[in-house]
């Protein structure tokens, strides 16, 4: 598809969890970022259409915004994984430009689709792709992280981590960069699996063993375009937020999204790179007790919308 024809289609938005800030956060988006091409909003209508009107967002015939009715608030579990279903459908059919989720309640829907662990994972699966294909992004203005494992155990995280894992990570976070800063030269830091590196295998030898080789076959593969430097996590998460490299290649969850949180909160954007269309998502969960608190912020779902159009509208896929 080329870009020209993806940027004519609607963008499809999943509203997530209906008992969470999603479907909130989604309408408010949409109002603020509206797509120049309109959007596809899944979740239940009739709450979905309550929300429009209060918050001011014009939907249905006539607007830019149409209601697709997926399943009742009342079964919340299957509701949301009917808007996330429907809405990578679309996605990966050519009906819509982009997919946009808001979050989900992972234990809802493993109850209506067991194993579920997360919607990167699912979507992986959903396009026919293996989990460790798709890389986690977060993309914010000041940290821009890859995550070589989502979501896991931490004491199944050694384990997890290869190096064609983080040869994929640092393939796919230097084309986020390229796409988004526009330009071939890119810097990025690999975190330390173990602290320190390792101290020369005191403490452990897998950054010696896994990391290391991976980084220097992408730097045999890409040559002058990628500069990587493999440092203590800390070390590289202080030089990011410094503003000295252009990106983080984190080993596993917490280590890159903490940061990503503290420096990047309601601005980063969960990107999943490497399907076949595109995926983004703010970086906060499902916020029950912002909804029973009436504070709910959609500064994040707005950014993950304004990714969206912002990737699809200068690419036809990946």
């Amino acid at each position: 598809m080329t870009p020209a024809a993806r940027e004519s289609l609607p963008l499809a938005v999943a509203a997530g969890d209906p008992d969470g800030v999603g479907p909130v956060v989604a309408v408010r988006a949409l109002r603020v970022a509206p797509p120049a091409a309109g959007a596809v909003l899944l979740g239940d209508a009739a709450q979905l259409g309550e929300l429009a009107e209060r918050f001011g967002l014009r939907v249905g015939d006539g607007a830019r915004v149409r209601l697709v009715d997926v399943g009742r608030r009342t079964d919340p579990s299957r509701c949301q994984y009917e808007a996330l279903r429907r809405g990578a459908r679309m996605a990966a059919g050519g009906e819509a430009s982009a997919l946009v989720t808001a979050p989900v309640s992972k234990a809802a829907i493993a109850t209506v689709r067991p194993g579920f662990r997360g919607q990167t994972e699912w979507l992986a699966e959903f396009a026919g792709i293996a989990p460790d294909a798709v890389t986690m992004l977060f993309l914010g203005p000041r940290l821009r992280v890859g995550l070589v494992t989502t979501h896991l155990p931490l004491q199944a995280v050694a384990g997890a981590v290869t190096t064609e894992g983080v040869r994929r990570t640092v393939r796919h976070l230097a084309e986020a960069v390229r796409r988004l800063r526009g330009r071939e030269a890119v810097t990025l830091a690999v975190c330390g699996l173990d602290p320190h590196l390792g101290e020369r295998g005191i403490i452990g030898r897998l950054d010696d063993e896994l990391v290391a080789p991976a980084l220097e076959a992408e730097r045999q593969a890409q040559g002058d375009a990628l500069r990587l430097e493999h440092l203590p996590a800390e070390t590289a998460l202080r030089r990011a937020a410094d503003g000295e490299v252009d990106g983080v290649v984190a080993m596993y969850h917490d280590q890159g999204t903490i940061p990503s949180k503290l420096l990047d909160w309601g601005r980063a954007v969960n990107v999943t790179w490497g399907l076949p269309f595109v995926r983004t998502s703010p970086d906060h969960g499902v916020g029950y007790e912002a909804v029973r608190r009436g504070q709910v912020d959609a500064s994040g779902m707005t950014a993950a919308v304004r990714l969206a159009v912002r990737l699809t509208g200068s690419e036809a896929s990946r």
